[in-house]
This record gives C-alpha cells, structure tokens and sequence, in this order.
C-alpha cells in the first residue's frame, strides 16, 4: 500500500494442544526454520523465535496487509501439517486454540529478543502457564480462566 508506514513488533504465545511435550530438540530448529519461511512468504520480518516442548514464542516485525488471527491460523495449520507429514511425532500433532499476542515499542525489541532467546533458563524458574498470566497481568489483559491453555485432563 502506498503511503503506507508503519512499526509494529508483536509477541506470538501459543500451545501444543493440551501443553503436552512433543515438541523435541532434534527437530525444533527445523520447525523454527519452517515457520520462519511461513512468515517470510507473508511479507512479515521474524525477529526471533524459539520453542519449548510445550510452546512457542515468536516475535516479529508486522506488516499491516493482514490480520493477526489470519496470520496465527495460517502459521498453526502449515506448521502442524508439516510436522505431521514428517511425522516427528508418534501421534498426531495439534496446536491449542487460541493465542497471546502482545505489541512492544522499538525501545523494547532488544529486551523481548533476548528474553526469547532465553526461555530454556526462563522456564528452570517458571512454568509455561505461570509466565503467560504474568504476561496477561503485564499487558493487562482481562482473561478467563477457563480459556487458559489446559493440560488434558
């Protein structure tokens, strides 16, 4: 779009269906790289990225062509239907409905990067679900317990 400017830096925070663990270090670096690809060819700009079992943070740069939500769904349908058709997992692989999505300002990119980059030390401290309702409460997000990211009961 012509004359058209912007500067728009959101956090992505979602779930492995039920937060279960299959997300496995032997091949998280690929999926990394694959969803990178899925925000590249949307014309999005990926600032960092990076999973633990049970989720994932991505933080990139957004262009204004497309919505949030398309964007999510559009990276959760081709994300699980490659890791499935590689079969890396022994069931099939699912994200959780829902996601976070948080906007920070220039002056914090530095900090959100580094905190990304971070989240295996992050999470010795702190619990998946303990970091995204700190999150909700930093962002004052009204939220309802019920729709949190559940482990199957």
């Amino acid at each position: 779009m012509a004359n058209t400017y912007t500067q728009l830096h959101i956090q992505l925070v979602f779930a492995v269906k039920y937060r279960a663990a299959l997300i496995q270090n032997e091949w998280k670096e690929r999926l990394h790289q694959y969803i990178t690809g899925i925000f590249q060819q949307n014309e999005h700009k990926m600032l960092q990225i990076n999973s633990m079992p049970d989720h994932i943070h991505i933080f990139f740069g957004m262009r204004p062509h497309q919505s949030i939500s398309s964007l999510v769904q559009n990276v959760k349908s081709e994300s699980s239907k490659w890791i499935n058709e590689n079969k890396f997992c022994r069931s099939a692989f699912a994200w959780q409905e829902g996601f976070g999505a948080f906007s920070y300002s220039k002056t914090h990119v530095p900090d959100v990067i580094r905190y990304i980059q971070n989240q295996e030390t992050h999470h010795k401290k702190e619990t998946f679900l303990d970091e995204y309702k700190k999150i909700l409460k930093a962002f004052e997000v009204d939220y309802d317990e019920r729709y949190i990211f559940k482990e199957l009961m």
